[in-house]
């Protein structure tokens, strides 16, 4: 298996849904993928500017201050003390991580990589890239022995679903033994939103709660497009166990996977600055606050969705017709089809449209 043999990208199938909502009378409302339509933050657009003038190539380590700046995060954000330059690393975006963490790691035939049962495509995809077996499954139990590569996704695409610190002990537990590593994709972790979960923030995999203090075969991955609108500095990065990290940094080192110089800078800058933060997690809560009961009054039920960018609902029918229905409302939402087999009947709104937008689709939702 190699690029070539890929499927065509799933979100081209939406084009001719996409163009029946345009045909609304006023205009598409676009809730089908997660881009962030708000601005950059003017601290972290500044500091971009300010180091434009790169002329020699950039750290695939990352910076001594974007390192520093990565491990402090974690401590004041995500709860996880004691983590040091050797334990982070920064990515081009958490996207070509996903798809590439495979083959960095020397997987190949024979093995498998286990990923969520709703799940965002690419880590299907990284599987196949390196002739390994992609395995769908939520229930540490049931994965494979021969997995070398577990990703867990808290809050989830498409979901939203959290895990607790408990159920994030046991996906370690059951990793450990059977010799995989466990990659967590968290990168939704500052837009949690109903906490069945322990308490605020989200937990981390690397939360001391789940694994102590013992780091071994366990990732976490985190990315700024979501929480900073970063989403084309292509600005993520990763943390955790730092045997790993070493090894991905080797392999990424040849591979020329170095995030730019002043994508490098902005990064820093967006991690010591919580106020806008604080600011978008507000607006998407205002958006949900005003999407959720519409999808729900139109006679949607709204499953998991404690977290992240989207609501994942369905109306009992197949999820084609549903974007279909929703088209002719102008309002165009993402299938469940999408998002592996086992969710037919359910489809993805996102929250990343303008309030005016959101205001309509629920204007248009109501009839």
């Amino acid at each position: 298996m190699g690029v070539a043999d890929l499927a065509d990208y799933p979100w081209d199938a939406v084009a001719p849904y996409a163009e029946r909502a345009r045909r609304h009378p006023d205009g598409i409302v676009d809730l089908s993928i997660g881009s962030p339509v708000d601005p950059t933050p003017a601290v972290v657009a500044a500091a971009l500017a300010d180091a434009t003038d790169a002329h020699a190539y950039p750290q695939t380590a990352g910076t001594p201050a974007l390192r520093e700046a990565i491990a402090e995060w974690y401590h004041r954000r995500r709860g996880v003390p004691g983590l040091s330059a050797e334990n982070v690393l920064p990515t081009v975006g958490s996207k070509e991580l996903v798809a590439l963490l495979p083959l960095l790691l020397g997987l190949g035939p024979g093995d498998a990589v286990v990923h969520p049962r709703a799940a965002y495509p690419t880590y299907e995809v990284g599987a196949r890239l390196v002739g390994a077996e992609a395995v769908a499954s939520d229930d540490p139990d049931q994965w494979p022995s021969h997995a070398r590569l577990i990703w867990i996704n808290s809050p989830g695409n498409p979901d939203g679903r959290v895990l607790s610190t408990d159920e994030l002990r046991d996906a370690v537990t059951r990793a450990r033994e059977i010799g995989a590593v466990l990659a967590s994709d968290e990168c939704y972790a500052e837009l949690g939103w109903d906490a069945p979960w322990d308490a605020q923030p989200v937990p981390s995999v690397l939360d001391p709660r789940v694994v102590g203090d013992d780091l071994a075969g366990v990732l976490s991955v985190y990315s700024l497009s979501k929480q900073s609108n970063l989403a084309g500095y292509r600005a993520a990065f990763l943390a955790g166990d730092p045997t790993l990290v070493e090894r991905l940094l080797t392999g990424r080192k040849h591979l020329g996977l170095m995030p730019p110089a002043p994508v490098q800078r902005a990064m820093t800058v967006a991690l010591g600055d919580d106020q806008h933060v604080a600011a978008q997690r507000a607006l998407y809560a205002r958006r949900r606050a005003v999407l959720k009961p519409a999808i729900e009054a139109a006679g949607f039920t709204i499953d998991r969705s404690e977290g992240g960018l989207y609501l994942w609902a369905t109306e009992g029918r197949d999820a084609w017709e549903s974007v279909g229905r929703l088209a002719e409302l102008g309002i165009l939402v993402g299938p469940g089809h999408f998002y592996g087999t086992h969710y037919p009947d359910h489809v993805r709104f996102s929250l990343t449209a303008t309030d005016e937008r959101i205001a309509a689709a629920a204007a248009r939702l109501a009839g």
